[in-house]
């Protein structure tokens, strides 16, 4: 089967990056097609592209592993996601003087849109501008098209970052892997229009994610965003730190996802074993002392995201608590420890049931959950349209296929006398002296 209509996305991130494409339903769910997933970490730091030759070439090695997938379909173009720790939400405002006849249309609600969109703070990237409130002579309007009023105020929530953000992305992708982009969509706020519900949304709820490089913070209450922040640390810095224990990075992951926990137990006497720096043998490390590196770690990570938390004002706001996401919220005992501390419901975050109607992805494992929002949010047909074949144009003698088109017969030849065959040195002259001799006789008749 050849495949010529669906959406491609790729989710850069710090450790790696992944690449998905898939088909919109009637329904409104995704059928994945193809998924691929591409290391990023000698690449992009901290969710930024910082060596631009190497992060094109991953990704056109990327994309041509979802090609294999396609059955001869070429991708032509791409949705690409972006976080990074300069990434963070503003609040801006855009007033209008209504007319004579006082009262708001749809013009008037697209004209502050595009106003928006036109501010450029300094210094900052406009990404994207969403959540707008809408005030009639200061009064909140939740629908204000048709309502009469002599003035009206649309207050967005602006993603802003770095402009070097969005410029390295167009450097590496379009520019030098020579991929075309559709759009550049902001990761976080793509994750949680899968991740969280409309109630969650409503009631007010704060989803983590503790990325590898990065932990973003986005809070939601009364089916808006209320903030959004990065704050510049991540997992890898938990892996970093069991380094310390002359354990190459590997091995520390690994460690890390098997008996890591958020909490240190004091009275476990238990310990794991590690390979020596030789290669020969194995050594013991007490489980106690590993997870002390980890509770402090994280410990620091949790405070940035409470600090945050306590800026937005919305701690006590969070209806329905708080949700985790990314590869860092699988760490054994996280849950508890958030629980603890903010005294509010605490869950793991999978991509909503319904979302994905078909494909082999499992919904519940988090690494894909940015790379279907981005799916969810394209619009565009990201294959290359195949060639077709052209009909054969109609000739004088009507339309025919190009086999029976009459093609002009030449005059048969006529056999040549004994005299022509026999050449001579005088042969060529005497055929001409036939020729005027005919002439002659002919032009009397």
């Amino acid at each position: 089967m050849q495949y010529t209509n669906f959406i491609t996305a790729i989710d850069l991130g710090t450790s790696r990056m992944v690449g998905i494409v898939g088909i919109k339903n009637p329904t409104g769910s995704i059928s994945i097609i193809a998924h691929e997933v591409e290391n990023s970490g000698t690449c992009i730091r901290r969710g930024c592209v910082y060596n631009v030759e190497e992060t094109a070439n991953k990704v056109k090695h990327l994309i041509q592993k979802l090609e294999n997938k396609l059955h001869g379909t070429k991708i032509g173009k791409v949705y690409v996601g972006v976080g990074g720790m300069s990434l963070h939400s503003i609040d801006h405002t855009v007033p209008h003087i209504l007319g004579e006849d006082g009262i708001v249309s749809e013009n008037t609600i697209d004209s502050l849109y595009k106003e928006c969109q036109q501010f450029r703070p300094d210094m900052l990237d406009v990404l994207a501008a969403v959540s707008p409130t809408y005030y009639i002579d200061n009064q909140v309007v939740d629908n204000p098209v048709g309502v009469p009023g002599n003035k009206i105020e649309a207050r967005y929530k602006l993603i802003v970052a770095r402009p070097s953000l969005r410029s390295y992305i167009l450097s590496s992708i379009r520019d030098r892997a020579k991929i075309e982009i559709a759009g550049i969509l902001v990761s976080p706020l793509a994750m949680a229009d899968v991740v969280l519900t409309a109630d969650e949304k409503n009631l007010g709820c704060a989803l983590i994610g503790f990325g590898a490089g990065v932990t973003t913070l986005t809070i939601y209450k009364g089916g808006k965003l209320e903030a959004l922040s990065v704050i510049p640390l991540g997992s890898h810095l938990i892996t970093k730190d069991i380094m310390n224990l002359r354990i190459v990075e590997t091995e520390a992951e690994r460690l890390k996802c098997a008996y890591g926990s958020a909490i240190m137990d004091k009275d476990d006497d238990s310990a794991i074993q590690v390979s020596s720096a030789d290669g020969v043998g194995l050594r013991e490390i007490p489980l106690s002392d590993f997870n002390n590196i980890i509770e402090a770690r994280i410990g620091e990570i949790l405070e940035n995201v409470y600090a945050r938390l306590e800026e937005t004002g919305l701690k006590n706001e969070l209806g329905a608590g708080v949700i985790i996401t990314g590869g860092g919220a699988t760490l054994k005992n996280l849950t508890e420890v958030i629980r603890e501390r903010l005294k509010v419901g605490v869950r793991c975050s999978s991509v909503r049931k319904g979302i994905v109607s078909s494909g082999d992805i499992d919904p519940v494992n988090s690494e894909y959950a940015v790379a279907i929002g981005l799916l969810m949010q394209g619009t565009e047909n990201c294959a290359i349209p195949q060639e077709k074949s052209t009909d054969p144009q109609p000739t004088l003698f009507g339309h025919l296929e190009e086999e029976e088109v009459p093609k002009p017969t030449a005059e048969p030849k006529k056999p040549k006398s004994p005299k022509e065959k026999k050449g001579g040195l005088f042969s060529g002259w005497r055929t001409k002296v036939d020729n005027m001799t005919k002439d002659l006789f002919d032009g009397e008749l």
